[in-house]
């Protein structure tokens, strides 16, 4: 997963969902911290589209189990499956010995690594966003930042970031979560975002204010994102 541009992926926990969604995504964003016995998903999957596999930490508005290492073990062991193509670290574990050691694992298999950051209370202040960016972009593949928008300005501050980013050189994923910040999901990539996510089915929305999957592509080839 080369991420030279946008790649919109279909945020699920049941990889089952795949088939509905190659009309729209280029790749699944597999959760596999929502699902039943994700190892085993993933030895049975057989479908036509790239994982991005993610086991978000409850830290980060995931429910992954067991410690931190049995976390991060499992995001090992699923970059060693052939359609895992990527795999999403969150920054601050990337910041510690054995997050780094498994972004390198996924880096000697040929797997991308996005590096992300999440805040489900609010906007991080533009600079304090913009060194976020930098250094998860500077540790990733691609540098991811999903934050909580409470009014027009911090969706704008999202955008800027992202243009800022991208102008800078680096590859981002960016996101303003919650209704005030629902449309930089379409808009971003305007901007140089590099990940879309949304559901096959918006009631299984894995974050607040996605679109559904049909919804975003529509959006997003209107305005002209891809």
């Amino acid at each position: 997963m080369e991420f030279d541009s946008l790649i919109l992926a279909a945020a699920t926990a049941d990889l089952s969902d795949e088939p509905a969604a190659r009309p729209h995504a280029d790749a699944v964003e597999f959760r596999m911290d929502l699902a039943d016995a994700p190892l085993a998903a993933l030895d049975d999957y057989d479908g036509d589209l790239p994982i991005l596999a993610t086991n978000r930490d409850p830290a980060e508005g995931g429910e992954a189990d067991g410690s931190e290492r049995e976390r991060l073990d499992v995001l090992e062991t699923a970059s060693a499956h052939d359609a895992v193509a990527a795999v999403d670290v969150e920054l601050a574990s990337l910041r510690e010995s054995a997050g780094a050691a498994v972004a390198a694992t996924a880096r000697e298999r040929g797997v991308g690594v996005v590096a992300s950051v999440h805040d489900f209370e609010g906007t991080p202040p533009a600079s304090r966003l913009n060194d976020l960016l930098a250094s998860a972009a500077d540790l990733g593949d691609v540098g991811k930042a999903a934050v909580t928008a409470r009014d027009p300005g911090d969706a704008l501050a999202v955008l800027s970031a992202t243009h800022t980013a991208t102008v800078r050189g680096d590859r981002v994923a960016t996101m303003a979560m919650g209704e005030a910040g629902r449309h930089t999901r379409a808009v971003a990539p305007l901007y140089g975002s590099k990940i879309g996510y949304a559901p096959v089915d918006p009631a299984e929305a894995t974050a607040p204010g996605q679109y559904d999957l049909a919804s975003l592509a529509m959006l997003i080839e209107r305005l002209g994102g891809r």
